[in-house]
């Protein structure tokens, strides 16, 4: 017998939560009343027992992803996998990059599956999967860490922009990170892709062998992680400004890449109060604000 989430609508009657062991998310949506209620209800439906299908695939979702096969079956696992497996050739890294964004999709398309709706986003402890129709918009706050509530700035993401997931990663999250940034928010097509390519970009904010940063094995912090021994970024002391900008430009390098192969629409990246911004129409450095409004709040996944 399945085990059953907790399901409750919030005390603004607008918003859902669900919640099922480390999988705790919050759903908002917008329609006939009729439609979102409908929503809501495939959104339950699918929720329960999805921990479950995530769990009797856990070995193979911790394991490095080849990036020519998978080996899961589970519809969220495979979407899992395909999104960690254009970075697989390159980096080491498993479909736990991609587990938060992509139990979002899942849930959003769920709903978008059973009822018409002007508007929704599901926010998986801040990695976030839209539906946006003609003239809605999300607005979202950039993360200056994701361990703080602070705002730098808010943005909108209109319905006409290719980008319909957001994600947050860095060493200051509830994952564990290779590299030293504080936050790293990706804009992509879907919550999964954008959740896998903000770990790569928080990866490459780094200055290896660096004596002021910290690391330690991640199974020394938790024996099962998926990374094994590899050294996580455990604290950063004092960096002067130019190592900050050389750290900065090594993710900036990395998000322009991702951005020319299409694989995401835009990043910010912080660092010790540093901001660089990647986009399409170049890259900007400075102090930036975080995101506010529906976004809630965003955490880091590895």
């Amino acid at each position: 017998m399945r085990r059953l989430p907790q399901i409750a609508l919030l005390p603004d009657g607008k918003r859902l939560h669900l919640q099922d062991g480390p999988i705790d998310l919050i759903i908002e949506a917008t329609g006939s009343e009729r439609n979102v209620r409908a929503a809501y209800e495939a959104a339950a439906r699918r929720f329960t027992g999805l921990l479950d299908e995530l769990c009797d695939e856990l070995i193979e979702l911790r394991k490095a992803a080849d990036p020519a096969r998978s080996a899961v079956n589970g519809v969220v696992a495979r979407r899992m996998h395909a999104a960690v497996a254009p970075f697989a050739g390159e980096h080491f890294i498993t479909p736990m990059a991609a587990v938060a964004g992509s139990v979002a999709e899942e849930i959003l398309g769920a709903m978008l599956g059973t009822a018409r709706l002007d508007r929704a986003y599901v926010n998986n402890g801040g990695d976030i999967a839209l539906h946006l129709t003609r003239g809605e918009q999300f607005t979202v706050g950039l993360m200056d860490r994701p361990d703080h509530h602070g705002v730098m700035q808010t943005i909108n993401i209109e319905a006409d922009d290719p980008a319909r997931g957001v994600a947050t990663s860095g060493r200051l999250g509830r994952s564990f990170s290779l590299g030293i940034a504080d936050a790293v928010t990706v804009l992509a097509r879907t919550a999964s892709q954008a959740d896998a390519a903000a770990t790569i970009i928080a990866n490459a904010v780094d200055l290896p062998g660096h004596p002021a940063i910290i690391r330690c094995p991640a199974n020394e912090l938790q024996l099962d992680s998926d990374l094994g021994a590899r050294l996580v970024t455990r604290d950063v002391g004092v960096l002067r400004e130019s190592e900050i900008d050389d750290a900065l430009r090594a993710g900036v390098s990395r998000a322009q890449q991702l951005l020319t192969a299409g694989l995401i629409e835009g990043a910010a990246l912080r660092l010790l109060g540093e901001t660089a911004v990647v986009s399409a129409t170049g890259i900007r450095a400075g102090a930036l604000p975080t995101f506010h409004g529906n976004a809630l709040e965003s955490t880091a996944h590895v």
